[in-house]
């Protein structure tokens, strides 16, 4: 856990992430998540923020469990296409993408849903954690062919060493990552689910934004670990 949690902040202190200034906490039904939230990405950043503050995220759900991909939380695609579906008279409500090569989906990382619209702007209320796999440079070749990305050695160190789920590049705004915890996401990706990968067990988590005193602690901790 120690050795994972170092790396994941060594990648990205190196991407110049030091000073990023909003800390979440999901309380979930299996153990605690700290969130390290991407000031380079103040869009998405803010609109977590906002609905953590209406209490959108107040027994909320992971929702939709892939082993080895993705752990998924708040609202499902289907019921948000389908109210808009009855109401086309309400604009829709998506947030800007905001996709940095430099912010990428390594193990930990924590990114916003989205349909399958040209824009790749985000659903405002549904989050996703990375698990994914270690891959090997023949994996990551084929995927630069394929999606015409070109990884750094930093990412391929990273997405060989501890994994990641690197085909979503490029297609989906990461904005934050997992600090401390990992150890609890790991567990709530390895649930059983239905065959609609809804998790037999509910697993269920309240948001918490930290204080800013209660942040600078916990940063200043990670980093003399690291």
């Amino acid at each position: 856990m120690k050795s994972l949690l170092t790396v994941l902040l060594f990648t990205s202190f190196t991407f110049g992430l030091k000073a990023q200034t909003s800390l979440v906490k999901l309380v979930t039904s299996k153990g605690d998540i700290t969130l390290m939230l991407y000031d380079q990405t103040p869009k998405h950043r803010d609109a977590f923020l906002r609905n953590i503050k209406k209490g959108v995220f107040n027994g909320a759900q992971f929702n939709r469990v892939i082993k080895a991909f993705v752990s998924q939380a708040g609202e499902l695609d289907d019921p948000i296409l389908e109210r808009e579906k009855l109401h086309p008279e309400i604009p829709l409500v998506r947030i800007p993408a905001e996709i940095n090569p430099l912010l990428f989906h390594k193990k930990g990382a924590l990114g916003m849903g989205r349909n399958d619209n040209p824009e790749k702007s985000s659903y405002i209320n549904q989050i996703y954690l990375v698990q994914g796999k270690k891959q090997t440079d023949a994996q990551l070749d084929a995927i630069e062919q394929k999606k015409g990305l070109k990884f750094s050695q930093v990412q391929r160190e990273v997405y060989k060493s501890i994994g990641g789920t690197p085909h979503l590049d490029n297609d989906y705004t990461v904005f934050g990552e997992v600090i401390a915890g990992m150890d609890v996401a790991e567990a709530i990706n390895n649930v059983a689910t239905s065959s609609t990968d809804l998790p037999v067990e509910t697993i269920s988590f309240k948001a918490i934004i930290l204080s800013a005193k209660d942040s600078r602690k916990i940063l200043k901790k990670n980093r003399s670990v690291n």
